[in-house]
């Protein structure tokens, strides 16, 4: 997990878009930058070759096609500030190691670097992973401009969009242990719109996937896993069993399911299908989920199937052991696929 010396240059600039980062032996250069959380910044960079002839990151890349063609790329730097940060990076990029599949944004490169700190400055390390650029943005940017369009996916899309992200799910449930994603929500999906056919669909940010199932065997046990998933697993998509977690429990790979269906409602609507209660002065959205009380919208005209919302309910159920398994799901969604597809 090194970083030649000379990625330490234009640190400060970096989180300004500017310079250029060295991860490893290669070169990249800031152009803008694209996203932010908390301690993580997303560029835009573009590879720097000294050499025309030199393959670049290119050559280490699994499968060639991830290699862009103009030498662009998307970066996440992260800034650590504590050893426990530092090993939850390491733990992202040993699990974002793990998977290949065309469905899951794949790690193409990574390097993690001490930084001289400063009185001003409290992180002591950086962090750079380096993934394919998809400048179509997330599930979520697409559904504010349809929505502010008053535009929907068609029936036969919200399937091919959503059979995308149970394959990508499914190579995650497959490994053994199993490992859950753990924040499926439309903000980590991301879309590459294609002429004449459905937007390509990649599931993104493993930063939260961790072995799916353990045994809770007591309150203390229930209690930090409740707290560990208000950190890593976004309110609006969480499985009842991660709000209130009982002190003798299996959890299982099934928390994903209930985020799944509410990113399946989110394709149609454009939001989890709980969120209204934020909008509501009495609302309680830990309430309106453990008790399922999902709100349909008013969709587009013609309206989607009835079979899409009993769909969407079946993987709803506030109780794990009762949802379907993501083999379940794909076996139901490849036959609406085959019903409603034009």
């Amino acid at each position: 997990m090194g970083c030649s010396a000379s990625g330490m240059n234009a640190l400060s600039d970096s989180v300004k878009g500017k310079g250029d980062v060295w991860i490893n032996e290669n070169r990249f250069r800031l152009m803008r930058k694209i996203g932010e959380s908390g301690y993580a910044y997303v560029f835009l960079v573009k590879e720097i070759l000294s050499d025309p002839s030199d393959p670049g990151i290119s050559k280490k890349l699994k499968d060639p096609s991830f290699a862009s063609g103009d030498g662009t790329y998307a970066m996440k730097k992260l800034l650590i500030q504590s050893n426990e940060q530092l090993e939850s990076v390491k733990e992202e990029i040993r699990i974002s190691s793990l998977f290949f599949h065309p469905n899951l944004l794949p790690l193409l490169d990574h390097a993690i670097i001490p930084v001289k700190g400063s009185e001003e400055q409290s992180f002591k390390n950086e962090a750079y992973l380096l993934f394919p650029v998809q400048l179509d943005g997330t599930l979520a940017d697409n559904s504010k401009i349809k929505k502010a369009k008053k535009e929907f996916f068609s029936t036969s899309d919200v399937l091919q969009i959503f059979r995308q992200l149970c394959a990508g799910l499914q190579h995650m449930h497959s490994f053994d242990p199993p490992y859950a994603h753990n924040n499926i929500k439309p903000g980590n999906v991301l879309l590459k719109n294609r002429k004449g056919e459905p937007p390509l669909a990649m599931l993104m940010d493993l930063g939260s996937a961790r072995p799916a199932r353990k045994q809770i065997r007591s309150r203390a046990e229930a209690l930090h896993w409740q707290e560990w998933a208000s950190e890593h697993c976004s309110a609006p998509y969480r499985a009842p069993e991660l709000w209130d977690c009982p002190s003798h429990a299996d959890i299982d790979e099934r928390t994903d399911i209930w985020s799944l269906g509410c990113t399946l409602f989110a394709i149609m609507y454009g939001s989890s299908p709980f969120e209204y209660a934020l909008e509501e002065s009495d609302g309680s959205l830990q309430l309106t989920i453990v008790n399922a009380q999902i709100k349909w919208p008013a969709g587009p005209n013609p309206p989607y199937p009835e079979s899409l919302h009993q769909f969407v309910k079946w993987m709803l159920q506030p109780q794990a052991a009762v949802r379907p398994c993501i083999d379940d799901i794909i076996i139901h969604v490849d036959k609406l696929i085959s019903k409603f597809s034009h």
